[in-house]
C-alpha cells in the first residue's frame, strides 16, 4: 500500500493476460505485415495476416466472454459519456478502457478486420500475388479489394498515431501512466476500488478454438 495526497492506494488487477498478449501482438504483427508487403515476402504477410485476423477473432469473443474489463459492455458508452470525460480536468481512475478509449478500441478492432478481410480477397493472379480467397471473386472485385486495402492501411496509421497521441495527453495532461497497466495488468488504486473480475479458462480454450477453426475455413476455401 502507498499514500497519494492523503488517500491509500493498493495495487488492483485492471487487464487480463489474453488482452495483453493480443495488445502487444498487434503492436508487433503490424509493422511485420507492412514491412513484408513492401518487401514482396508475400507469403510471410498471408501468414501473418492470418494470425493477426485468429487474433481477432478471440479478442472480439474475449469481449463477450472474457473478464470484466475486456467485455465491451465495461467499455462502450454513449456520446455523453465520452464527452464528459474528456471535458472532465484532472484525472479519474478508470477500471479498464475509458469511454473515449473505449470507442478507439472498436474503431482499430473494425479496421484490422477490414484490412485482413480485404486482403484476403485482395491480389492479381497475373503477378502471383493473390490473396487466399482471391479465386473466389471477378477480377474487379479482387481489383477494388486491393485499392481498399491499401486505403485502409492509412486509417490504421491514423488510429495508431491517435493511439500513441492519447498515451502522450493522458501522462502528460491528466497525470495517467496508461502503458504500465498494460505491461504488468495492475496499477494502484484508491483503496476499495473493484478490480477486474477474471474469466474462466475454459471460456479462453473455447475462443482459441473458434479462432482456429476460422482460420481452417479461411485455408479450406483457398485449397
Amino acid at each position: 500500500m502507498s499514500s497519494s495526497k492523503g488517500a491509500e492506494t493498493v495495487r488492483t488487477p485492471l487487464w487480463d493476460w489474453p488482452v495483453r498478449v493480443i495488445h502487444w501482438s498487434f503492436a508487433v504483427l503490424i509493422p511485420a505485415l507492412w514491412w513484408t508487403a513492401e518487401n514482396g515476402e508475400m507469403g510471410w504477410h498471408t501468414s501473418i495476416g492470418t494470425v493477426l485476423m485468429q487474433l481477432l477473432v478471440i479478442r472480439v469473443l474475449w469481449g463477450f466472454v472474457g473478464g470484466s474489463t475486456a467485455r465491451f459492455s465495461s467499455f462502450v458508452r454513449g456520446p455523453g459519456a465520452v464527452i464528459g470525460h474528456l471535458r472532465s480536468s484532472g484525472h479519474e481512475p478508470t477500471v479498464g478502457h475509458n469511454p473515449a478509449g473505449g470507442w478507439s478500441v472498436l474503431a482499430m478492432l473494425g479496421l484490422l478486420a477490414l484490412q485482413v478481410t480485404l486482403g484476403f480477397f485482395a491480389g492479381d493472379p497475373d503477378d502471383g500475388t493473390t490473396g487466399p480467397l482471391n479465386h473466389l471473386v471477378s477480377s474487379t472485385t479482387a481489383g477494388r479489394a486491393t485499392e481498399l486495402h491499401g486505403v485502409v492501411f492509412y486509417l490504421i496509421l491514423a488510429m495508431i498515431v491517435l493511439h500513441l497521441s492519447a498515451i502522450v495527453y493522458y501522462r502528460l495532461v491528466k497525470r495517467d501512466q496508461l502503458i504500465g497497466a498494460m505491461v504488468t495488468g495492475a496499477r494502484m488504486m484508491p483503496a476499495g476500488t473493484r478490480g477486474m473480475v477474471k474469466a474462466p479458462v475454459w471460456r479462453l480454450i473455447a475462443c482459441v478454438v473458434a479462432a482456429w477453426l476460422v482460420g481452417w475455413v479461411v485455408w479450406v476455401g483457398a485449397a
